[in-house]
Parts: C-alpha cells; sequence; structure tokens
C-alpha cells in the first residue's frame, strides 16, 4: 500500500492564504496572446480539446497543480495533499469574445475573471483560453494562487507549460496515482515533532545565522539591523491617498508596453538599472496622476512595496514562495525627472547595501515556527498598518519565444493581486524584446486607469528625452501643468 503524503506550507505561502478576503483575492495572473497557428479551426473556433490533452500531457512537469488544501488538526495549519478528485476539465477553461474582439473587450474580461475567487477545495489554479480576437489570436488568462508561486516561480512554472520550440505533436500523458492522504493522528504527531525540532535546530544554528545563513547572504547581525529600520519605516505610516481604501470585489484592468531596449538604453546612460528605470518612471507617472486629479495632492510619502526575490539558483523550479520586500519611497514631490531617477537610484543603492530584504526575509523565516491563528494575526495587523501605497513587481522573463505547441507566444501581461487597502497595483515582466506592463485597480478607486497608463508613457518618455535619446512621437498628456 502506498504510503501517506503531505507537504507543509511555508509560513509565506501561509501569509498570502491570511491576506486573502472577500473582494482581495491573492491569485497572481498572466495575460498571454497567442497568434494562432494551427489551434483554430477555419472558422475561428479554438480547439480546446487539443489544448487540454496538452497541457494534460505537461502535469508531470507541475506537481502543485494536482494538489489542494488540507489542514491539521487543533493548530489549523494547511498542508498539500494529492487530489483525489482532479478534472483538468474543471481547471483548464474555454470562454469567447464577441469576434473581432478588441484588445479592450479583452480586458473587461479579463477584470472579470480576476474577480472571482479561486477555490480553496480543490488546486489553486485555473487556465482560461478566450477566442474571438482579432487577427486570428486567442490569450490565455493564467491564475495561480499567490500561496503557490512568487514571480519568478511563476515564470518556471509557464516555461515548464510552453515550450521554446513550435511543435504539433502532444505526447502521451504520464499515468498519474494520487498519493493518500495522511489522517488526523499522523499530521498532529508529526506536527508536534517539527515543532520541537525546529526549537532545538533553531538553537544550535544560531552560531551559524550570525555568520552567514548562505554564502551570498548577510550575516544574521545585518539582517537584525534591516528589520529594525523596515519596521521604523513601518511605524511612521505612508501617506493618505485616494489610492489607499477598501476596495471592493471589481477589478478594470490595462496594459501597455516598452521596448526593452529602450529601457536598457536608459539605465546604461543614467548609470543605474533597469528597476531604477521602472520605479522613476512610475514616480512621474504617479505625481501626473496625482495632479489631473483637482481634489488629490501630490503625497509626501509615497511608499512602494517591491518584491525581491531571494531565489539561489538551486531553487529554480520549485514552487512556493521566496521573496523579501523592499518598502521604497517614491519622490513624487519632485518635478524634474533626472532628479527623481537620482533620488530613486540612491534609495535602492542603500537598501542593497543594507540588506533590506534580509530584515523582510527574517520576519517570514519566523513565521515557521507560528501557528497559523499566530499568522493570521500578525497578517492582519501589517493590513491594519498604512506601510505602503502601491505594489511594484518586475520580473524577469525568457528572452526567447515560447509556444503554446505551434501558437507562438506574442505578448505577455502580468497581473498582481490587489491589498485590502491598495486601489492599483503594478506588474511588469520582460519577454523577447519588450517591456510589458500589466495594471490592476479597483473598478471605483482608479476608474481613469487608462489615464494612469497614459501617464506611464508620458512619464517614460520624458525621462527617455532627459537621458539624451531622441524623442520618436509625441505622448499624450493627462495632467493639468504642474
Amino acid at each position: 500500500m502506498a504510503q501517506a503524503w503531505y507537504e507543509r506550507l511555508s509560513g509565506l505561502d501561509q501569509a498570502f492564504l491570511h491576506f486573502e478576503k472577500p473582494g482581495a483575492y491573492m491569485h497572481v495572473a498572466l495575460t498571454s496572446i497567442f497568434d494562432a497557428g494551427s489551434l483554430l479551426g477555419p472558422e475561428g473556433g479554438l480547439d480546446i480539446q487539443r489544448i487540454r490533452r496538452y497541457v494534460g500531457s505537461r502535469l508531470h512537469l507541475l506537481p502543485r497543480y494536482r494538489q489542494s488544501l488540507s489542514y491539521t488538526p487543533l493548530t489549523n495549519d494547511p498542508v498539500w495533499v494529492d487530489d483525489d478528485k482532479f478534472e483538468l476539465e474543471y481547471h483548464v477553461r474555454h470562454v469567447s469574445l464577441p469576434s473581432p474582439g478588441t484588445d479592450r473587450q479583452l480586458q473587461t474580461m479579463i477584470a472579470r475573471l480576476l474577480e472571482q475567487p479561486l477555490d480553496r477545495r480543490r488546486p489553486l489554479w485555473e487556465a482560461w483560453f478566450i477566442e474571438g480576437l482579432a487577427g486570428r489570436r486567442f490569450a490565455m488568462l493564467s491564475k495561480v494562487h499567490h500561496c503557490m508561486v512568487d514571480g519568478i516561480a511563476g515564470v518556471d512554472l509557464l516555461a515548464a507549460l510552453l515550450g521554446v520550440e513550435p511543435h504539433k505533436q502532444i505526447d502521451k500523458a504520464e499515468r498519474w496515482q494520487p498519493r493518500p492522504k495522511p489522517d488526523g493522528r499522523q499530521l498532529l504527531r508529526d506536527d508536534l515533532g517539527r515543532r520541537a525540532r525546529a526549537s532545538v535546530n533553531f538553537v544550535s544554528s544560531l552560531p551559524d545565522l550570525w555568520r552567514s545563513p548562505r554564502p551570498s547572504g548577510p550575516d544574521l547581525g545585518s539582517r537584525m539591523s534591516a528589520l529594525w529600520g523596515l519596521l521604523q519605516t513601518g511605524i511612521g505610516g505612508a501617506s493618505e491617498t485616494s489610492l489607499n481604501q477598501p476596495i471592493g470585489p471589481h477589478r478594470r484592468v490595462e496594459w501597455l508596453s516598452f521596448d526593452l531596449a529602450d529601457v536598457k538604453e536608459v539605465k546604461n546612460r543614467l548609470h543605474g538599472t533597469l528597476n531604477d528605470v521602472v520605479l522613476a518612471t512610475v514616480a512621474g507617472a504617479m505625481r501626473e496622476f496625482f495632479l489631473s486629479r483637482p481634489d488629490d495632492p501630490v503625497p509626501g510619502d509615497f511608499r512602494a512595496l517591491i518584491p525581491v526575490s531571494v531565489r539561489t539558483r538551486d531553487e529554480r523550479g520549485e514552487t512556493g514562495n521566496r521573496v523579501s520586500m523592499w518598502i521604497t519611497p517614491l519622490p513624487l514631490q519632485e518635478k524634474h525627472p533626472l532628479r527623481r531617477f537620482d533620488a530613486v537610484h540612491a534609495t535602492t543603492s542603500k537598501n542593497r547595501d543594507d540588506h533590506q530584504e534580509g530584515g523582510a526575509e527574517l520576519l517570514t523565516q519566523t513565521a515557521d515556527w507560528t501557528t497559523s491563528q499566530v499568522l493570521g494575526l500578525a497578517t492582519w495587523l501589517l493590513t491594519q498598518a498604512r506601510v505602503f501605497n502601491i505594489v511594484v513587481t518586475n520580473v524577469p522573463g525568457p528572452p526567447v519565444p515560447f509556444y503554446l505547441l505551434d501558437a507562438p507566444m506574442a505578448a505577455a501581461y502580468p497581473q498582481v493581486p490587489l491589498f485590502e487597502s491598495q486601489g492599483l497595483g503594478i506588474a511588469l515582466l520582460s519577454y523577447g524584446d519588450k517591456l510589458y506592463w500589466g495594471l490592476a485597480a479597483d473598478w471605483d478607486i482608479v476608474p481613469d486607469i487608462h489615464q494612469f497608463a497614459d501617464c506611464l508613457r508620458h512619464a517614460f518618455a520624458e525621462l527617455r528625452a532627459a537621458a539624451g535619446m531622441p524623442i520618436v512621437h509625441e505622448v499624450k498628456r493627462a495632467s493639468r501643468a504642474a
């Protein structure tokens, strides 16, 4: 008889379950647009059965996609178990736009699909295939709960699902047999043993922690200092803005893209990083956006939460979250794009020098020693404090093209979940020769999301010109004069 199997969620993975509230669903998403290849029939219909067969043939590379949540007795901590009722048809779904569908219609549909929570009784993912786009194109919306993946793991999952060369052959799906689930007695016994071992291991590992937790990482003293700095940052609270109100369940979606070569040229000319260019662009766009709202002053302490990967090379391909964070003020009061860039660059350089991500990582590691109830209280306290105003996440994607069978992926727009009082989120993904921006917003808080996209275009054009690059075209201004 097969042995019972389960896997405990890390403290950080658990935190994303606790962050999820009605109307604030914690799934990350990617809207990929494909040229159809052979997947569209002569009348424009998508061959969804063929797509399902293909996805089924790749599931052995995505074991978490056939696992669901179970819970330990007493502490109610979540664990992964094999889902013995797994149905591929439930997870791979098929919808259509009225042909020929526009990108605006697609964004509206994506927003409505993002409003729907993932069912916690099932594996926490869905793939929606959307036909009807003009130009013999279709879209795939991939929704995965944040407790399963961070940005880097999400790219790895996408790479496992797709291929780097076009092909039409579908391999035979490997036979899969779900492993038995553990009973309550085993879970309780294992949990008590794990906590006892964790206490002993923590004390015995203190000397090693003080030196360094990993070859390239800061020592415990540096991480404690970084943690204290992070806590001090959070105590004061960021500025109150119209973006930071309790959100509802409904969403708006917008996207845009920049030439990656242009972004890299700006960062080279200004002697910064690609992320510095992104954050300076966001700062300029947010300034212009607030100026466009007559009753909305430009905030003096506007902070971005920036996820920072701490995933090592050996951990590539693993699911779960290996991410920390920076809390970074954005210089919205600064009028001049070069001075905004310099301010951003100085802040991010200090974050790196101070290993700010080490402090947040230490905080999340302690969650592995707590119960689900304690972690739930901690995440509730964090959501009540106004530690940040916006999330900006930038994930490096593949430089080579991806294919769904013989259908090339032409664009890839990421979407980040919104926390309880966060009306706007910004996610970026580099793919091929483009940097793709995905904007997600609360329906009522940011009805002018398309105007914010124009602000991003203008802010980047302004920074590009300030870096001495030629002006390519006029960009629509979305604000009143500063």
